[in-house]
């Protein structure tokens, strides 16, 4: 029976040999990650005495695969719509294109996303990612996240990982807060999640308002009608329209991994830094020249600091001061010197020790957590008004705070090859649902060629330029806003059926995964 409206075939079966394949590949995937880390802890040269960190570990490992996993099936589905939808690419060969470029973004991603997403956790967990309460934080965040897109998923609403992850980090930050008797409000940095509620917001918004322009712009450059036809058919289209719209899904699956891929790699090391902090606490591959350039930005920022704390004095622990400063971003008179002196003890503890590698294991953790706090310590006074800082004093600063992150903020090769697989396997399944409601049920009208590059186009672009400034961006909101831009300016028509259902998903999606990730996290705190 032939498809309505030139309907692409979704139907397409699998064979006996694709199955083999792609649990070949899951089991090889297990297996390079559990070599990897038995050969990251064995170069510590530490014993191991108990395997309970391990099998936590592994728990929580699978999870955060599975969270990257249903991302990718529904996130990338968005990717793949259009070319499926103007007949460029069969179905079953865009999820496996899409799937690899998906693969290759991860691989490729800078970090940065990856980090930006853990600053939104209180200080006081990630500082204790070991105990049961950090435990409890990551299991809590990864599987509200997975109920909540899962859920979306069975109804075919493109709701945004990104928005249900930043939903579950907030749930937890102020489940935390509440129960230490603080007000819910302290539990998170707010500065953080506006700047990143920012780019959520705005992002469906650009999605709308530039691919509906970029249309308006091609239809006066580009005068050959081709391109803005229905496709005839199940007949591909032209060549060069069938190129520029395989570039531009590339674009978006390239684009979507290496933002998207981030968001797990980030939990990924705080689970690891819990579970084996000998192994990833430090990065201890860092060069002798970045050890020598350390103890120099150490020094000039020890001199910026003491400056501010001149005549005022500590005895005892500074870091007490320095974490009731990060977590409620209020100067007190202790919090200059107290910073000053955990400054010293750290560039002390490096200048002992002489190279990251040779810190001792029983020393790693708190090596790591001191040099963690004093660069979110000094990352929150350089955005404070109250420090009164110069130019140059920020400068400074910025320089030592680079060299704490380069000791901290790191993403080991594996990680990121897990990631990329989790995520390309994920695009590679499950995928049908949301691509016929990108595909059919935004606009009243087939898709033309030109409404899918335009929308293509402003996804990567977006994405892209969000993974250069460190902000997390939903492909889901980019990419089927920027459809519904292209059918408004074609006068094509919206269902406003669809449109409804996308935006309540978009407007529920943040309190509903706030409920379930602080629920589940008194749950779990209780549990551990």
């Amino acid at each position: 029976m032939a498809e309505p409206h030139g309907r692409p075939n979704l139907d397409g079966g699998h064979s006996i040999l694709t199955l083999v394949l792609f649990m070949g590949v899951i089991a090889a995937a297990l297996l390079y990650v559990g070599y990897s880390i038995y050969a990251d802890v064995e170069a510590t040269g530490v014993r191991v005495t108990t395997y309970l960190p391990y099998i936590l570990l592994f728990v929580a490992l699978i999870i955060a695969l599975g969270f990257e996993f249903v991302n990718g099936f529904h996130d990338t589905a968005n990717a793949v719509a259009t070319v499926i939808y103007t007949h460029s690419l069969p179905a079953n060969v865009a999820v496996v294109w899409s799937g690899l470029f998906n693969f290759l973004g991860v691989l490729l991603s800078s970090g940065a996303v990856a980090f930006g997403i853990v600053s939104l956790l209180p200080v006081e967990l990630i500082l204790q990612v070991g105990s049961g309460a950090g435990f409890a934080m990551v299991f809590a965040l990864l599987v509200a996240a997975i109920i909540w897109n899962l859920g979306t998923w069975y109804f075919g609403l493109p709701a945004s990982s990104s928005h249900t992850l930043i939903g579950s980090i907030i749930g937890v930050g102020v489940a935390n807060a509440l129960m230490h008797g603080r007000s819910g409000t302290s539990g998170v940095d707010w500065t953080k999640a506006t700047e990143i509620g920012w780019s959520l917001l705005l992002s469906p918004l650009v999605g709308f308002l530039a691919a509906g322009a970029l249309l308006l712009a091609l239809r006066f450059v580009v005068r050959n009608p081709a391109l803005y036809a229905e496709p005839k058919g199940k007949e591909p289209p032209p060549w060069w329209i069938r190129g520029i719209l395989i570039a531009t899904c590339t674009g978006v699956s390239f684009a979507h991994g290496s933002n998207d891929g981030q968001k797990g790699m980030g939990l990924i090391m705080l689970i690891l830094i819990g579970t084996v902090p000998t192994a990833y606490a430090l990065n201890r591959a860092l060069p002798d020249s970045s050890v020598a350039q350390f103890r120099l930005t150490s020094q000039a920022a020890s001199e910026v600091i003491a400056r501010k704390a001149a005549g005022y004095d500590i005895i005892g622990d500074p870091r007490p001061a320095v974490t009731a400063y990060v977590a409620a971003h209020r100067i007190e008179p202790g919090t200059y010197p107290s910073l000053a002196v955990l400054v010293r003890q750290i560039s002390d503890q490096v200048e002992h020790y002489g190279s990251l590698a040779k810190v001792p294991a029983e020393a790693v953790g708190n090596t790591r957590n001191d040099m963690y706090l004093a660069s979110e310590a000094i990352r929150f006074l350089m955005k404070d008004k109250e420090s009164e800082l110069a130019q140059p004093e920020i400068g400074t600063l910025n320089a030592y705070k680079r060299s704490l992150d380069e000791a901290t903020r790191f993403i080991p090769l594996w990680v990121k090859v897990a990631v990329a697989i989790a995520l390309g396997l994920g695009t590679m399944v499950g995928w049908k649902r949301i691509v016929i409601t990108v595909g059919e049920k935004i606009g009243k009208t087939h898709l033309t060629y030109a409404q899918g590059a335009s929308a293509e186009l402003v996804a990567a672009a977006t994405i892209g330029a969000a993974d250069v400034y460190g902000l997390p961006v939903s492909t889901t909101h980019v990419l089927s806003s920027g459809v519904a831009g292209t059918m408004a300016a074609n006068r094509s028509g919206l269902q406003l059926s669809t449109l409804r259902n996308l935006a309540m998903a978009w407007v529920l999606t943040l309190p509903v995964a706030m409920v379930l990730s602080g629920t589940l996290y008194v749950l779990f705190a209780r549990l551990f």
